[in-house]
């Protein structure tokens, strides 16, 4: 039998594989983006995906990146273009030499990020779901903001400027993403159930929130090498599908982009939208699991990690091979 290895010991990769699996994620994103370059490249601005490239600030060019993530050997890698890509160093193994995440280098520039993000993400994913915001987020945007509040003005609206006011009074603003509210107009914030603040925004987070799912996305992208290229194309996948549920039940008019609208105005769009909401809790905190073992890696295999500090340890696995891009 052989000896038991440490979780902190590196795994090689051979070189044909780890290209299958650099191509693999390449086709992943390229599925998920190519329309939305095309678009940029004609000049058409796109109220859904274009969200996730200018509000998060992440670029189509870095999410092609595919990294193994801590503790795995990439062979022959080093004879790549890889070799000038950040994070990376060169190791042997058994005599055969490659590339490696270098966990001190990622941290060091990232470390704050991901100490922010993970507090977030834990203590998201300790909570249950709260149902019912209905996604009105959007409407009390434009809360008796009249045109002036109106965030996507290529976009014309779907309902009339009383019926969204009307809305809004008849209903109990439950947000809580501060990152939403703090986009409410003047008039919508104090009617909002809870006080929402940047500092405490781990204590409101919740899995239901469409927007916490979505800054996944952002907290994994974040991470940079440190971060498998599998969880970031399904995190990306998944604020893609967020964002169009986000805009679909808001006020604004998306047939021009062959999105009907789920009218949370009424009792069956309300239904509508919570069912999906259920689903996003049950996709989203396989992704916040996704996330944590992510991070507890780069920790682990960090040599500069005092004995006992930050998360146990995970034991490391070869890259996932799955066919197809994750949806």
């Amino acid at each position: 039998m052989s000896p038991r290895r440490h979780a902190a010991d590196p795994v090689l990769v051979p070189e044909r594989l780890w290209r299958a699996l650099e191509r693999r994620h390449t086709e992943a994103v390229d599925s998920l983006t190519t329309d939305h370059l095309e678009r940029r490249r004609r000049g058409e601005p796109h109220p859904v995906a274009d969200f996730l490239f200018t509000y998060y600030r992440t670029s189509v060019a870095t999410v092609r990146r595919w990294h193994p993530g801590p503790g795995i050997i990439l062979e022959n890698a080093h004879l790549t273009e890889r070799a000038q890509w950040r994070h990376y160093e060169r190791t042997s193994l058994h005599g055969r030499s490659g590339l490696i995440v270098d966990p001190t280098s990622v941290l060091s520039r990232c470390g704050p990020r991901l100490t922010r993000a993970r507090e977030i993400v834990e203590a998201t994913a300790s909570r249950p779901g709260a149902l019912g915001c209905f996604g009105l987020h959007e409407w009390a945007m434009l809360y008796r903001g009249g045109d002036d509040a109106v965030r996507h003005p290529r976009v014309p609206l779907r309902v009339s400027q009383p019926l969204i006011d009307d809305v809004v009074d008849g209903s109990r603003l439950r947000c809580t993403h501060f990152d939403a509210l703090r986009f409410f107009t003047e008039a919508a914030v104090p009617l909002n159930k809870d006080v929402l603040t940047r500092a405490e925004q781990v204590r409101n987070e919740q899995p239901a929130c469409l927007h916490a799912g979505m800054d996944l996305y952002s907290y994994v992208a974040d991470m940079e090498a440190g971060a498998p290229g599998e969880l970031l194309v399904d995190t990306l996948a998944a604020a893609f599908d967020a964002r169009e549920v986000d805009m679909r039940s808001s006020p604004y008019d998306l047939s021009a982009w062959g999105l009907d609208p789920i009218p949370v105005e009424s009792p069956e769009g309300r239904a509508v939208f919570v069912a999906h909401q259920r689903g996003w809790v049950a996709r989203t905190q396989g992704l916040r699991a996704r996330y944590l073992e992510a991070a507890r890696a780069l920790e682990s295999t960090n040599p500069t990690c005092p004995a006992g500090a930050g998360r146990p340890p995970v034991r490391r696995q070869p890259p996932r091979t799955a066919a197809g891009p994750p949806r």
